[in-house]
């Protein structure tokens, strides 16, 4: 929940805006449309009246968007998703080993990046492996339980000192997404927008997001990403992500910690829960959210005015709570 975003890691979804014949969401028939009007009857005008800080909201129930609201009126506007992007980022680690590219979470980021060797003097710093970058437990030095810090340059990040082993403590670290970022382009062999382009931005039919002052991507974009981890990283009927590491990264590898307070799988947060596929989200600083609800195959997009206040009041999750829900519930519920 980051308010910074460094530029590298924002261009991981560069591209010019990709064809969309077999990208698009499952179109409803007539009957579907009626019944989804009457599950979210009032939930826009509730919105409007009492939650202001929500700017906007893509419900999708069964792959296909069931309900839309948009304070602006305007679907494709992109809007600042703050620490989503970190959800995305980690999707092409999963490409990467996948491809052979990385070998695997556990191979160690000094054989990616040799030059970093020399740059802490730490022992436990060879130990670090790609799977404590992703995981949030490289054990750096971190004095930010606000999530806010700025990510600054890789190499800096890396030469600082060590608090803890690797794999033994969550802390919650921007200055980890330059390195993933490092690590994804020494692995890839091209600048990561370029990779990006090629992996994620064109089979997901994202429409380029701006770069300005963070990162913003439109709101059903945000939809499109968890629809991608919901179908365990399939899309199109196409696997981009292998389907192991798509689970892994919505299950819970270590027991997180603020600023979320809750489980953490790879760059997912994920909900305390006994299922055997639990909720998971991605979290944005200010109320900037993907939630991700298996039992009813329900994935949630919503998108706040980014500040301290709305990050106070938590009006995103008060939506999610007390109408989209309910609303949801009553329509997976309805037949067709």
């Amino acid at each position: 929940m980051k308010r910074f975003i460094c530029a590298a890691a924002v261009g991981l979804f560069l591209a010019s805006a990709p064809a969309r014949a077999d990208t698009e969401w499952r179109a409803p028939s007539a009957a579907e449309q009626a019944l989804d009007a009457a599950a979210f009857n009032g939930v826009n005008p509730a919105i409007t009246d009492s939650l202001p800080d929500v700017q906007s909201v893509v419900v999708v129930l069964r792959g296909r968007v069931v309900h839309e609201f948009y304070r602006d009126g305007t679907p494709d506007k992109l809007r600042d998703a703050q620490s989503v992007a970190k959800s995305a980022l980690t999707s092409l680690v999963g490409i990467a080993i996948g491809q052979g590219r990385i070998a695997s979470l556990d191979q160690p980021v000094v054989d990616l990046v040799p030059e970093w060797a020399a740059l802490n003097g730490d022992p436990r710093a060879a130990a670090i492996k790609v799977r404590h970058l992703v995981t949030m437990t490289a054990g750096f030095e971190v004095n930010d339980p606000t999530g806010t810090a700025s990510a600054g340059r890789p190499a800096e990040a890396w030469a600082r000192p060590l608090r803890t082993a690797p794999g033994e403590k969550f802390a919650y670290d921007n200055a980890l997404i330059p390195m993933v970022v490092a690590v994804l382009e020494k692995a890839a062999g091209m600048p990561l927008a370029d990779y990006a382009r090629q992996e994620i931005v064109g089979p997901l039919g994202l429409q380029e997001p701006s770069y300005q002052r963070g990162f913003h991507m439109r709101t059903a974009d945000m939809a499109r990403l968890g629809q991608l981890y919901l179908q365990k990283g399939a899309w199109a009927g196409k696997p981009l992500i292998p389907e192991a590491y798509a689970l892994a990264a919505t299950r819970p590898q270590n027991n997180g910690g603020p600023p979320v307070s809750m489980p953490y799988g790879y760059m997912w947060w994920i909900v305390p829960s006994n299922a055997a596929r639990p909720t998971f989200m991605a979290s944005g600083y200010g109320g900037q959210l993907v939630w991700v609800y298996p039992p009813l195959e329900m994935v949630v997009a919503i998108t706040s005015t980014v500040s301290q206040d709305s990050q106070r009041r938590g009006q995103a999750i008060q939506l999610l709570r007390g109408k989209l829900f309910p609303a949801a519930q009553q329509r997976a519920a309805s037949a067709p």
